[in-house]
């Protein structure tokens, strides 16, 4: 199927309540910024400092793989440039379109909690928070359905890459510690 097709069926289910809630909601991660407040808060408590700090190397690196390599690299253009009659909710995003940053920052989070193996509770609330952030996206007709799954793929690679960094970097701090115990 089309991914426009798809998109424009997206389109029917408009209202202003959802437009404002949705914009709302897509809003708080324009840089990323509830998953870095996510991660900060984490990492401020001292039985989940070890899940902040995944969570803040998983946006991060997801940020870099995303638009820092692939974007610059693809130059996709989005859905509102490609078919500009769709009234925007939101302003035009800076950039290309593939992957979505915000898919990507979204399931890096989650990605880095449930590669970390934390608190089930918040693993669900920060994936269903991931998934419709990844549908926002395409509610705001600003990308295709292959740019969010390819950013929930960048996202859920980066946060297993950054519960492995974490995990072996505290194991290695333990290591130390008990070697200077002897």
């Amino acid at each position: 199927m089309n991914e426009l097709a798809i998109l424009d069926a997206i389109q029917l289910i408009h209202t202003p309540w959802l437009d404002t809630l949705v914009a709302a909601y897509t809003s708080t991660s324009d840089v990323g910024q509830i998953w870095i407040l996510l991660g900060i808060v984490l990492a401020i408590i001292p039985k989940t400092r070890k899940l902040g700090a995944a969570v803040l190397i998983a946006v991060l690196l997801g940020a870099i793989v995303t638009s820092g390599i692939l974007k610059p690299l693809i130059m996709r253009p989005r859905p509102c440039d490609v078919n500009p009659l769709v009234p925007m909710i939101i302003d035009r995003p800076h950039g290309s379109s593939f992957p979505s940053g915000h898919a990507t920052a979204a399931f890096a989070a989650f990605g880095a909690l449930l590669f970390s193996k934390g608190p089930k509770p918040l693993v669900i609330v920060v994936g269903i928070g991931a998934v419709l952030m990844a549908l926002t996206r395409l509610y705001c007709y600003v990308h295709y359905p292959t740019d969010v799954l390819a950013g929930t793929i960048v996202g859920l690679l980066a946060g297993f890459a950054a519960a492995k960094i974490v995990e072996a970097v505290s194991r290695k701090l333990q290591e130390r510690r008990s070697q200077s115990h002897i």
